[in-house]
């Protein structure tokens, strides 16, 4: 179950990201998420993707 809460979505993400996908699109392909929504989320709390560090920064 992925969190709804963006500050716990956030921790979540960048963890599973760490732990098990080189990317962000492998991430939401794997696990049948929508990028742009995630992203959007993340961002309502001034969180982007960043490719170089493979996490939401």
């Amino acid at each position: 179950m992925i969190p709804n809460d963006p500050f716990m979505l956030l921790s979540w993400i960048n963890m599973q990201l760490r732990d098990y996908y080189p990317s962000l699109d492998e991430l939401c392909s794997s696990l049948n998420l929508n990028r742009r929504e995630l992203e959007v989320k993340l961002a309502s709390i001034d969180f982007r993707y960043d490719p170089n560090s493979n996490s939401f920064v």
